[in-house]
């Protein structure tokens, strides 16, 4: 009993070792590597022609996203420049009795979270004329405004000529002139070397030390004669109180911001405070956003799915002239795995180095063509990732067929068409 037992004991030993002796051997990853690039390396041509086709489909995603990305940047620029992120509060027009605003109302809408900057400007009542020859009726249809010298960047005012009011002539009789308001003076320059040109308001004279250029936000402004704070109290009984505040606040919160701007201007009558709605120029600003996402998701995916058939096209077609060497290698003892294995490597090799060269074409196509049209040029680097990372998944679903289908042949099936 113990004989037969041994003799089946040894039996299965050495069926074991038979079967260990023909198991295929595992294939390393660098091996696996070198395996799928040797239809790279003997059908060169025909490789760069497919790794072509998937780089023009990375690179037109990256061009198709990036080039947008850029006009929307200046585009949004534009718009921002427009006062999206501006709001505007005064007193309601005709109320009896009148309720000015608080002297502090500036100081006080700075305390606001959301809000990055305040100003105002009030009106003196009072009026501007060339000289003192002229009637002094006529102001030309221009308003003496006093301005807080922190008022230019709140409104996106630029200084066409001199300069705009500093902390000394802010105390002193001088004036700012409007775009308009300096046309309508007969004020076209402030050249060197030549004394300034003044201006009589309230009987006093006022040296001109600076001129606007248009300000699109405040057009009000460009018809304005523009005093400094301090120079209007003393000079022309101005009381102090503002009449418009400017407010500028993050973009996102501009909504919450007006919620809250009366009763921090004027706790004691916020009813009597009107603000002015966010700018239509804000909805569109958002409305381009959401269009240019929805335009580069679509994009991008199109010209995935392009790339994707190109790749599974030209992996089924080496199938189909490389039959001869699957039957041959699977005569001599290559697995079903180690088909799939090499032409999975290879699809995915091919994808890679076309999604690379790709990515590359496809910013420096964005680079010149943003620096021509002198965009803020915006560098997809999302769009650079999921290129290289969608090339990849594309390799690997493109492969998935044409591997499939080169290890199911037999080595007979493979073989007669040699």
């Amino acid at each position: 009993m113990s004989r037969t037992v041994r003799t089946r004991a040894a039996r299965t030993a050495a069926a074991t070792t038979r079967a260990a002796a023909v198991r295929p051997a595992r294939l390393a990853p660098a091996d696996l590597l070198a395996l799928g690039m040797i239809g790279l390396r003997t059908r060169p041509a025909r490789a760069a022609l497919s790794g072509l086709g998937i780089a023009i489909g990375i690179a037109t995603m990256i061009v198709v996203t990036g080039i947008p990305a850029s006009s929307q940047a200046a585009l949004v620029d534009e718009l921002s420049a427009l006062g999206t992120n501006t709001l505007q509060a005064m007193a309601l027009p005709d109320l009896v009795p009148p309720a000015p605003l608080p002297e502090s109302a500036v100081e006080m809408v700075r305390r606001i979270g959301p809000v990055t900057g305040a100003s105002a400007v009030a009106n003196t009542h009072t009026v501007v004329r060339r000289n003192d020859r002229t009637d002094p009726r006529d102001g030309s249809g221009l308003t003496v405004l006093a301005a807080r010298i922190d008022l230019p960047p709140i409104i996106n005012a630029r200084v066409r000529a001199g300069t705009w009011l500093t902390p000394v002539t802010e105390k002193f009789p001088a004036v700012v002139l409007g775009s308009v308001a300096a046309d309508r003076l007969g004020v076209t320059g402030l050249p060197a070397g030549v004394p300034a040109p003044q201006v009589v308001i309230a009987d006093r004279k006022f040296t001109v030390v600076g001129i606007l250029a248009t300000t699109p936000l405040t057009p009000d402004i460009d018809r304005s004669v523009l005093v400094g704070w301090p120079s209007a109290k003393s000079e022309l009984a101005f009381d102090g109180h503002p009449t418009v505040l400017y407010v500028r606040s993050d973009e996102t919160q501009i909504e919450a911001v007006r919620g809250v701007l009366p009763e921090t201007v004027s706790p004691e009558r916020p009813g009597a405070v009107m603000i002015t709605r966010p700018s239509d120029a804000l909805a569109a600003k958002r409305a381009t956003e959401r269009s240019f996402s929805v335009l580069f998701l679509a994009l991008a995916g199109v010209a995935l799915v392009v790339g994707g058939i190109g790749v599974a096209n030209t992996m089924v077609v080496s199938v189909l002239e490389r039959r001869s060497e699957i039957g041959l290698r699977r005569a001599l003892g290559a697995t079903r795995g180690q088909i799939r294995g090499q032409f999975l490597t290879e699809s995915v090799v091919l994808a890679t180095v076309g999604g690379l060269a790709g990515t590359a074409l496809g910013l420096l196509a964005t680079m010149g063509y943003a620096a021509w049209q002198d965009w803020p040029l915006v560098l997809p680097a999302r769009s650079a990732a999921l290129g290289v990372g969608g090339a990849i998944v594309v390799g690997v679903l493109a492969g998935v067929y044409p591997c499939v289908r080169a290890a199911r042949l037999t080595p007979t099936q493979a073989l007669a068409t040699v």
